[in-house]
């Protein structure tokens, strides 16, 4: 049995995962869903990473998703405790003393015209599901932002990346174009858009739980 610590990208919370834990319990995993505090004004890295470790407690076994900005925490627990696998998922992939306010012009990405905001995060689901997203969508007003990403290298752990075939947030060619340079992999794709633990958590859970047996 594994255990997955599933964390929420920028803005979200552990509700953007309530789909997706459920299916892992079923297939016989522990998760984890912390909850990062990121309507702290004082809270930085270091906060987010003891967040996370605090709510792993003595569990072991460790699987680490990250969802978008939620790649930036993920590797950070790997310097704490043991880590089985690192799993970035549609994610914004750091670099050593990179601040994320930074990210966007150092990737060179750019927005898809003529999308909403709702087109762009929550494409492929059913408007009661968008609107319950929203209503769980947390004001970001941590100081991490303007932080250097803290680590010096990635982690000696090994890392998959995994997007979204279909994401209208980061597109599918620039996802492949930052993980080539930045990690020097070829990620692997899943159907779905930018929240594909929403849209497809059955197929997530199955491609997450596959990663085990790699």
């Amino acid at each position: 049995m594994a255990t997955f610590v599933l964390i929420h990208g920028g803005g979200g919370s552990a509700w953007d995962w309530h789909l997706l834990a459920p299916e892992l319990v079923g297939r016989g995993h522990d998760v984890v869903v912390p909850e990062l505090p990121i309507g702290d004004a004082s809270a930085g890295f270091a906060e987010f990473r003891e967040a996370v470790v605090g709510a792993i407690g003595d569990r072991g076994d460790l699987v680490v998703v990250g969802h978008s900005y939620g790649a930036f925490t993920a590797p950070l627990i790997a310097d704490r405790l043991p880590v089985r696998l690192i799993v970035l998922l549609a994610p914004m992939v750091p670099k050593p003393g990179e601040r994320p306010g930074d990210w966007w012009d150092d990737t060179g990405h750019r927005v898809a015209e003529g999308l909403s905001e709702e087109e762009q995060f929550y494409n492929g689901l059913p408007a009661e599901v968008v609107a319950e997203a929203a209503a769980h969508s947390r004001a970001q007003v941590s100081v991490e932002w303007n932080e250097p990403w803290p680590l010096d290298a990635w982690p000696a752990v090994p890392t998959k990346v995994l997007i979204a075939r279909d994401d209208q947030f980061f597109l599918a060619d620039f996802q492949r174009r930052v993980a080539a340079e930045r990690l020097g992999v070829a990620p692997d794709e899943i159907d779905g858009g930018h929240s594909v633990a929403l849209s497809h958590p059955e197929r997530l859970a199955d491609r997450l739980t596959a990663y085990l047996l790699d």
